[in-house]
């Protein structure tokens, strides 16, 4: 959808160049900025939606928690493996 904007910005440009009308040059020039940044700001959108983390692979804190106690616990017995020979 954002690629509309581009089109349309290209458009108003176009037509700026081939007016007599100053009033018309200006409104098209206006119109072709307003829509060639809404064009950048709908790419930058669609961009940052395709980079989103899936939320069901996000860890809930009672599951972190259990990983730390894990860890943990994996790291007290190498230590106490250490110790003994």
């Amino acid at each position: 959808m954002h690629w509309l904007f581009l089109f349309l910005a290209v458009a108003a440009m176009a037509l700026a160049f081939l007016t007599t009308s100053m009033a018309v040059l200006a409104g098209c020039l206006l119109a072709a900025l307003v829509l060639f940044i809404v064009w950048v700001l709908g790419l930058y959108q669609a961009r940052v939606a395709g980079s989103d983390r899936d939320a069901s692979l996000m860890l809930d804190p009672a599951e972190l928690r259990r990983l730390r106690e894990q860890a943990e616990a994996r790291k007290q017995e190498r230590d106490a493996a250490g110790d003994a020979p």
